[in-house]
């Protein structure tokens, strides 16, 4: 068994059971929920898009209502609007939930959009007929997980408290990166700050060594092609837990 299938296994052993929630003291799993430091990094980099994608809009808003007097509408355009605000952030949070655990990855580069390498293989294992059992029906497997579902949770909890301190951001302050000018500047003390640090090279660290993407891939259908191997000759199939997905 090739280091990567003896990791995943002996980590599912060990967490076996946290998608159907058990209670804390029967599976600490808290370890793997996210920290508040990743949540306000997701929260931010999914609202600068947000804003980014709206930003370039030529579109003039009309504020206010005519008047006898005769006073005309305020004209806004929409890129500096209150409005262009209030659609950003509207289903921000839910947003999230587009979200994947990437187990293989470290630290807060753990949540990313798109399938996981780890669900990938297991997908690639039951195209070619090997019967892989996660506890959930397979048409289960892309919904989102503990984990994501609790981002998405901690998200709103976070907007809501903070929501001042966004319109602040984006009224006044939009020089900033609002990761820096939210996370470090209002919700995060300096000494939890590390997850903000951390971005994607393309690179994944396994066993303490980087691989590239092709290692990667070629690793990958070794360990597929092994362990369907290993299992066919002991006639039995692993089990997995969404969680690590």
């Amino acid at each position: 068994m090739g280091p990567m299938w003896l990791g995943i296994l002996l980590f599912l052993l060990a967490v076996h059971g946290a998608w159907a929630g058990k209670p804390k003291e029967e599976d600490d799993d808290t370890e793997r929920l996210p920290s508040k430091c990743e949540v306000c990094k997701l929260l931010s980099t999914e609202l600068q898009a947000e804003l980014s994608r709206t930003g370039q809009s030529r579109e003039v808003l009309e504020l206010g209502q005519v008047l006898d007097t005769g006073k005309r509408k305020k004209h806004v355009p929409y890129s500096v609007s209150e409005t262009r605000l209030e659609e950003a952030l509207e289903n921000l949070c839910e947003r999230i939930l587009d979200y994947s655990v990437h187990a293989e990855r470290k630290g807060s580069l753990r949540y990313a959009k798109g399938q996981s390498q780890t669900m990938a293989t297991l997908k690639g294992l039951v195209q070619k007929g090997v019967k892989v059992d996660l506890g959930i029906p397979l048409e289960l497997w892309d919904e989102p997980s503990v984990e994501v579902t609790y981002l998405k949770k901690q998200c709103e909890t976070m907007l809501e408290e903070f929501e001042d301190v966004v319109g602040d951001w984006y009224f006044h302050h939009q020089e900033q990166p609002l990761q820096n000018f939210l996370c470090e500047g209002h919700v995060l003390p300096a000494a939890e700050t590390a997850c903000l640090q951390e971005t994607w090279t393309g690179k994944e660290i396994t066993d303490g060594e980087e691989k590239t993407e092709g290692e990667e891939e070629e690793e990958e259908e070794e360990e597929e092609e092994e362990g369907r191997d290993k299992m066919t000759k002991t006639g039995g199939h692993p089990k997995r837990d969404q969680e690590e997905l």
